[in-house]
């Protein structure tokens, strides 16, 4: 070999992305090898952030696949960029942990570029993008709150990565309340008090995840205000998520409700049809494929709920498409996953694309030529797209077939379609409580039809 290290580090790649597809992302072009010295292949990140990541997450997949493609035994060691080679043979190199990197660690794929700004949650991200600019100025503090796996710990993490990269010299500590409070009880039980308030107060910047696990405790609480109060006081950034607002975590004393609402509180929302299209996307391209437009739609009809299920749904779709050996689109992701549930939870049979159209005619008095033309006025536009819409949510047909039938139009207006209904339906309880109806008697319409 003339490159060792580099034909090793191809054939890894390879064989990563065949063995290994949920592991691999995007950014695995960027690592550097080093070179071979002694058994060990050194293989250097582009920051700490991604080297403490590769340590903690991929060092056993990486080694397996270091000696299956060299066919002999050879360990892979992560280096930051600061880091050098071991010198000597049989040397290893230990990562070191940056200050910036106190606390938990950070998911390089949880930076503002890999977040999906939708209307459920622009707020909190605009408002954490100005933070990360600006700590300890622009809201402080800043607290961010919505249901299970919505994204707040992307932002949150988001934030510190995009501190790290900028500021190097800031001391971030990012961790969960859990973490606090077990830190907290050690802390008393040894009596290394001045140790845990030199620890969460000598920051620049503290993160703490999932803080409504503060409430019912009363001298976590006590802790937790007198910290809160010299890091504010000191003009120190402090960011907190939680399930829910300040003012409705059960037994949080009201001097605390009373400072998370100092600075700015932010909501995220459960994404809508069109946002979770574009999570799923981009999750897929993090991952290094292109998920098909149909199948992102169909994944974003059936999971409504939050964004791990997604992530989980985009797993399991890497997994088949690994053991069947089959590219990944619409037919795989629907023998993976299911088809679109009905609002029972049952399989749906659903009604016919012609009753569908039938029932739309009737509300809006329109003619099926209409809705199969190329009229684009608004009396025509928006039953056409109820149409598209309640035909992606009730019967089994692909993006395109529905399309077909509704005058040949293509899936990518179709996307358009659901996509704005969803949104005039969020905004207008009118045309909601319309869909409601309609949606009801095609039901009734899909079990006579069974």
């Amino acid at each position: 070999m003339a490159n060792p290290d580099q034909e090793i580090w191809a054939g890894m790649r390879a064989h990563l992305r065949a063995e290994h597809p949920s592991v691999c992302r995007q950014w695995f072009d960027e690592i550097e090898p080093l070179g071979l010295t002694g058994g060990v292949l050194y293989l250097r990140a582009s920051s700490d952030v991604h080297r403490n990541y590769l340590a903690r997450q991929c060092a056993e997949v990486f080694n397996d696949a270091a000696r299956i493609v060299a066919d002999h035994f050879l360990t892979v060691r992560f280096l930051g960029p600061e880091e050098q080679p071991a010198p000597t043979r049989g040397s290893g190199v230990t990562p070191r942990q940056s200050t910036r990197g106190l606390g938990l660690d950070l998911n390089p794929d949880n930076g503002f570029e890999q977040f999906v700004t939708g209307p459920g949650n622009r707020l909190a991200h605009a408002a954490s993008v100005a933070v990360a600019a600006n700590p300890g100025k622009a809201y402080n503090p800043l607290f961010i709150h919505g249901g299970v796996g919505l994204g707040k710990t992307h932002l949150l993490q988001a934030i510190c990565l995009q501190i790290a990269s900028e500021r190097p010299e800031a001391v971030v500590y990012y961790t969960s309340c859990d973490d606090f409070l077990s830190q907290f009880m050690d802390a008393v039980r040894g009596g290394e008090m001045a140790q845990f308030r030199h620890r969460f107060r000598d920051v620049d910047v503290l993160v703490i995840d999932d803080i409504h696990f503060l409430g019912e405790r009363d001298r976590s609480q006590e802790e937790f205000f007198h910290t809160f109060n010299a890091l504010h006081s000191a003009s120190k950034q402090i960011i907190l998520s939680s399930d829910e607002k300040p003012g409705e975590i059960p037994k949080l004393e009201d001097r605390l409700i009373s400072r998370f609402q100092w600075g700015l509180v932010a909501e995220v929302e459960p994404p809508c049809f069109e946002t979770r299209v574009a999570i799923l996307q981009q999750k897929a391209r993090l991952r290094g494929f292109d998920l098909p437009d149909d199948a992102a739609a169909h994944i974003a009809a059936l999971i409504d709920t939050n964004i791990r299920q997604l992530e989980g749904a985009i797993t399991n779709l890497q997994h088949v498409a690994k053991v069947e050996k089959r590219p990944i689109d619409l037919a795989l992701t629907r023998q993976t996953l299911g088809e679109l549930p009905a609002a029972s939870g049952s399989p749906v049979q659903g009604p016919s694309l012609p009753q569908i159209a039938e029932a739309v005619i009737d509300f809006y008095q329109v003619r099926l030529t209409d809705l199969q033309g190329r009229r684009r006025h608004r009396s025509v536009a928006l039953p056409r797209q109820v149409c598209m819409y309640l035909a992606r949510r009730r019967t089994l047909h692909s993006l395109d077939e529905i399309g077909g039938y509704f005058g040949g139009r293509d899936h990518t207006t179709v996307m358009h379609a659901i996509r704005t209904v969803e949104t005039k339906r969020q905004a207008d309880s009118g045309l909601s409580a319309l869909l409601d109806t309609l949606e009801h008697r095609l039901a009734t319409a899909g079990r006579d039809r069974a």
